[in-house]
């Protein structure tokens, strides 16, 4: 049953759980790492899974501590 009263973030934080499970889902971590290995080694490709997490967890606690529209 849904609630009476949706809360304006809920759209936005279903579409950043969405893309959290495709940018971190198997395949595209395959990719990632493929082109990582060409690039110059495994480096490169860790420091840009770090990084994407922490944009992925930056972009959460700015929609969480947002003033409500």
């Amino acid at each position: 049953m849904p609630s009476p009263d949706p809360s304006p973030e809920e759209p936005r934080l279903w579409a950043l759980f969405v893309l959290g499970v495709l940018a971190f889902n198997f395949p595209l971590l395959a990719v990632w790492a493929f082109w990582g290995e060409r690039a110059g080694g495994a480096a490169p490709f860790v420091v840009a899974l770090f990084t994407a997490w922490a944009a992925l967890i930056a972009v959460l606690a700015w929609f969480m501590e947002r003033v409500p529209d």
